[in-house]
């Protein structure tokens, strides 16, 4: 793709990924200097009524509501803002908003509807100051819009560990429908934790075998001679202590799904016996010459690189192309952090009713601490933690950061802590450093993303959050000195700006 096709493109996703805000503000010019000010990562939707607004946060999906609390000349009545104010603070899963007014004394006022406002600015509006808080308040919707998504799914009666809206788990669920119709070997890979095991169990749920045996079996911890023993039974006699013969996990699985997990550990010999069985659909107890056939479907997964270990002499090339006609890969959870609310929430209702506590929800401190962990134990450690939390949480009501591991809360933001002059000095820190690499590299974002460490992607969503404009990178114009702007409403309606935007 030419270079300049590539440019039309990336700007068409930025375009597309503005922010929606629903402005509520009788001025129409106001709108267009501020959407002006705020730059191409926010999207304003202004209305000029309290009544209207409502209708559209029922049309439209909106990221925050900015109001402002001095509408007047009869556009809308103290009833009607009162009225969007509780329907944001009422609504479990509303957009957060932000409320303006040239009296601060109204601040007093709507603190009785702090659930759904979460700031308030006094006129003039700092600009920098607003999009702080407008980038605070799309975090906190994002996580309130993945928790509204985590119960719709919970309602749904999906399998808990398949949870997820991500891409790699949509194409999972996809495989998954796929393969439970049709009798063939599966292999599942992915990192320890990442719940192969329920991937496996969902596939014989959905099947038309559903009503058979599924028996499951890790080779990881048992001696050769006995995983031997346990796949394929013994008869009597057989050696010292076989007082009756006994059917193996194959036999058991007869007509239902055998589900091999960490099949890269079994060893060469056992490999050997196992590429026979699937072959042969039968199998000779310990003890026996006797062939039983088997009619079993075959489910193996392992944590381990099958391909190298085929290079490698370690595993048998025939028996990995048997059993990996089908391949489904688990994401790591780390790959994944979209789906973190989904699982979270399952786990907290499901160790909520089992520990007979009445917690319903996490605090944004607690979920941004999920988010930013790296998670090596993948969903199994996410489960632990959640129980973990649960267990000893002094609230009633949700989880919070005082709850979580002390691991965890080093990642955690405090909760008590309010925007201020630290979110303001990363931010400014985080424009310099951005600024300085694409000068280094002459406006060249691909090489100033290299620098930086980061992908070409992300840089253009800081160049959005951080408001780096595209014509001051490329010209290296100076950084200006004016951090406040400020947008007056007078009533002669002068809304000219004197200074540029940074």
């Amino acid at each position: 793709m030419p270079c300049k096709r590539k440019e039309e493109v990336t700007l068409l996703r930025e375009q597309n990924c503005s922010r929606q805000i629903l402005l509520i503000d009788p001025d129409e010019v106001f709108c267009q200097v501020l959407q002006e000010v705020l730059g191409t990562g926010y999207k304003l939707r202004r209305v000029s009524t309290a009544k209207a607004g409502v209708s559209q946060l029922d049309s439209a999906e909106i990221d925050v509501v900015l109001l402002n609390l001095d509408l007047q000349n009869g556009v809308a009545s103290n009833e009607d803002i009162l009225a969007m104010m509780r329907l944001t603070s009422e609504q479990k899963f509303a957009p957060p908003m932000i409320v303006y007014s040239w009296d601060t004394r109204r601040k007093k006022a709507i603190e009785g509807f702090r659930q759904g406002v979460v700031d308030f600015l006094e006129q003039p509006l700092d600009v920098q100051a607003l999009k702080s808080r407008l980038d605070s308040a799309c975090r906190r919707a994002d996580l309130t819009r993945d928790l509204g998504a985590a119960q719709r799914m919970l309602s749904s009666n999906r399998v808990a560990g398949l949870l997820g809206n991500s891409k790699p788990m949509a194409r999972v669920n996809e495989l998954i429908q796929k393969v439970s119709e049709v009798f063939t070997s599966v292999l599942i890979t992915g990192e320890s934790g990442t719940g192969k095991g329920v991937v496996a169990r969902a596939i014989h749920d959905l099947g038309q075998r559903a009503k058979q045996p599924f028996v499951a079996f890790s080779a990881s911890a048992l001696p050769e001679s006995l995983i031997e023993d346990e796949l394929f039974g013994h008869e009597k006699g057989a050696f010292t202590g076989a007082i009756q013969s006994r059917r193996g996990r194959f036999e058991e699985a007869r007509g239902g799904t055998i589900f091999l997990d960490e099949i890269g550990d079994l060893a060469l010999p056992l490999q050997a016996k196992l590429l026979r069985v699937l072959q042969e659909r039968s199998l000779e107890r310990l003890g026996s010459n006797a062939s039983h056939p088997i009619d079993v479907r075959i489910i193996c997964a392992t944590s381990r690189n099958l391909e190298k270990m085929v290079q490698e002499g370690t595993f048998r090339e025939d028996l990995y192309f048997r059993i990996s006609v089908v391949r489904i890969h688990m994401p790591a959870l780390r790959e994944r952090t979209e789906d973190i609310p989904l699982l979270a929430e399952y786990f907290l209702k499901t160790f909520a009713q089992a520990h007979n506590k009445r917690l319903h929800g996490f605090s944004l401190g607690f979920l941004q601490a999920l988010a930013e962990h790296h998670w090596p134990g993948n969903v199994r450690e996410l489960q632990n933690v959640i129980e973990r939390s649960l267990v000893l949480a002094d609230d009633d009501e949700h989880l919070s950061v005082k709850d979580l591991p002390q691991e965890l809360q080093d990642f955690a933001i405090p909760e008590e802590l309010a925007e201020g002059s630290f979110h303001e000095s990363v931010r400014a820190f985080k424009r310099e450093l951005v600024r300085s690499a694409l000068r280094m590299h002459s406006g060249n974002k691909l090489q100033a993303a290299r620098k930086l460490g980061i992908s070409r992607c992300y840089l253009h969503r800081l160049l959005n959050q951080l408001s780096i404009a595209p014509v001051a990178v490329e010209e290296d114009s100076e950084e200006t000195a004016t951090q406040v702007v400020p947008l007056s409403r007078a009533r002669s309606r002068d809304l000219s700006i004197a200074s540029r935007v940074v």
